[in-house]
């Protein structure tokens, strides 16, 4: 149920529908270089009426985030600017100061994030569990008590605020959970407490109560097409629309039809890391990378798998984003078969087999191994049209799917060629928004797992990057954390989009599917249009759930998904 808390969306700083970074639960925010002072609301409570105070930040910096018990690994990467963490200082019960030696322009953004950081805990609540204020006798007990092995994991899941399967936990959201999991209905309430209020001073939010229903995601299509939901959007994809058009008014309900901000629906990641020498040799070719491109007829893509509704072209941003430049989506991306097998041909790849596949200059057969999590139908779907193209231009393609950890395991472990997979997730930035996915900053990047590895770990694992054109990604993401300026931060978006658009380090194909968002004709104030995606919209949560109410007067069916 862990997803209410993204719905939800209250954050101590959030977008909103423009994408605009204000103060939420928070009063307000000053920023002097490298000091961010938050000003609480006076008199804010949480859930349960206890009051919400600077000491419920202090017990999360100086009790779980640099407690080893409970973080090993010490407060969130945020929270360090070259390592080093911030001075954090509590003035007064309702101010908190985080100073840095530098600019940090990544911690507001972080406080916006689709999984709230949480950098506060309800104190009142979980004080009488920790070491520090009742003994670790007394707390070693309570978790003996819970059959739990030590404190820290009764600890663990009593502090709940981001899946909301505590009823106990008290919770700043607009809903408090009222039932204990495991369960297969979860009941949330109005929160008396809760921060936000109308135009007009009235206390959100208007809906009293939820309640969602745990299902397998094969049903949700055809649950939403009975009329067993006020509100589904999570299990649906767009194949889905036609039956769901079909079943809206014999059960009242109407089938919103959101854009999905994302770089590309199927994007193909070549391992530039991968162990195998030939492999690696012909991933860091861009003549190869730029092949592979113009074999893939993007049309026809289009045509099957979005109705042809969607945008060709690169795995880049999208126009809704200011910093959008439409050259970058074309460039290398259209389908010329013939450009396509010259520039195979100058990659070393003109010997064919007798069946007519080319042949890697090892010897060995140009057949890839593309692998994929298998989790999005739409991926493997359009592998199997460009297994078809690829075919033409004499590449064999076999497709892998298999569970998504051991996909990450293999690719951080070099074993792979290939990977298919979604496109860029943040693909409607601002210049404020880091731009950790376009470089080895960024943890699971498919194109360089084991560059990316190097730099999470500080050096300690993965290879060092030794391709100049991607140290320039991680010279450019390292100026983009030392400046606070606005217009430096959109140059470097800039540069980073044309570098990745210029040399295809991922392959995209089509961008533009339709996320359905079914919602019950009585269920009022939802947008008939609003952008999609996990960030930075938290799924629908930017359009305000706290703020849709009920305009007939019969009573709800079921809830969210």
């Amino acid at each position: 149920m862990r997803y209410l808390s993204v719905y939800g969306y209250t954050r101590l700083v959030g977008y909103d529908a423009d994408l605009a970074l204000r103060p939420d639960v928070l009063e307000g925010v000053a920023v002097e270089g490298g000091r961010f002072t938050l000003t609480l609301r006076r008199g804010h409570r949480w859930s349960d009426g206890q009051p919400f105070t600077a000491e419920d930040f202090r017990y999360y910096w100086e009790d779980v985030a640099n407690e080893k018990e409970l973080s090993p690994g010490g407060p969130p990467d945020f929270f360090l600017v070259e390592g080093r963490p911030p001075t954090v200082t509590f003035p007064d019960a309702v101010t908190i100061r985080y100073e840095w030696d530098r600019p940090n322009p990544r911690f507001l953004p972080a406080l916006a994030a689709p999984r709230d950081p949480l950098i506060y805990r309800p104190a009142h609540y979980l004080k009488p569990f920790h070491p520090r204020y009742v003994g670790r006798e007394a707390a070693e007990a309570a978790a003996k008590a819970e059959r739990l092995r030590g404190w820290t994991a009764l600890h663990n899941r009593l502090d709940d605020n981001y899946e909301l399967n505590n009823p106990d936990c008290p919770t700043l959201q607009g809903w408090r959970p009222r039932t204990r999991a495991p369960a297969t209905r979860f009941v949330f309430e109005r929160n008396p407490h809760y921060h936000r209020v109308d135009s007009a001073g009235t206390q959100l939010p208007y809906l009293d109560r939820i309640v969602m229903d745990v299902g397998s995601t094969g049903l949700m299509s055809a649950k939403s097409n009975a009329g067993e939901a006020d509100l589904m959007f999570r299990g649906l994809s767009m194949a889905d629309i036609p039956s769901l058009r079909e079943g809206e008014r014999a059960h009242g309900y109407r089938t919103h039809l959101w854009p999905v901000a994302r770089g590309s629906e199927i994007a193909l990641y070549p391992n530039l890391t991968t162990l195998d020498p030939g492999w690696r040799a012909l991933n860091r070719d861009p003549r190869y990378r730029r092949a592979l491109s113009l074999s893939i007829d993007r049309r026809t893509l289009n045509n099957t798998l979005l109705f042809g509704l969607g945008t060709e072209g690169n795995d880049t941003i999208i126009p809704e984003s200011p910093l959008y430049a439409p050259e970058l989506r074309t460039l290398n991306a259209g389908y010329d078969p013939m450009e396509a097998g010259r520039l195979l041909d100058a990659a070393g790849l003109g010997r064919r087999d007798a069946a007519g596949s080319r042949l890697m200059p090892d010897g060995r057969p140009l057949e890839i191994v593309v692998e994929s999590d298998g989790e999005a139908a739409l991926v493997l779907d359009g592998l199997l049209l460009i297994t078809e193209f690829w075919r033409e231009a004499g590449i064999r393609l076999v497709v892998k799917p298999q569970e998504r950890t051991n996909l990450r395991r293999r690719s951080v472990a070099g074993m792979t060629v290939m990977v298919a997979a979604q496109g860029l997730d943040l693909a409607v930035p601002t210049a404020i928004m880091p731009p950790t996915e376009l470089s080895p900053a960024q943890a699971d990047h498919y194109s360089w797992p084991r560059w990316s590895l190097h730099t999470e770990t500080h050096g300690t694992s993965g290879e060092a990057c030794d391709l100049p054109e991607v140290h320039r990604l991680l010279d450019l993401d390292r100026a983009w954390r030392e400046t606070d300026d606005p217009q430096a931060q959109g140059a470097i978006w800039r540069e980073m989009l044309a570098n990745h658009a210029r040399n295809q380090w991922v392959i995209g194909t089509v961008a533009g599917a339709l996320q359905p968002v079914v919602v019950a004709d009585r269920l009022a104030n939802l947008p008939d249009r609003a952008l999609y995606s996990w960030e930075p919209t938290a799924l629908i949560g930017v359009q305000r759930l706290d703020e849709v109410f009920w305009d007939k007067p019969s009573g709800p069916r079921a809830g969210l998904p």
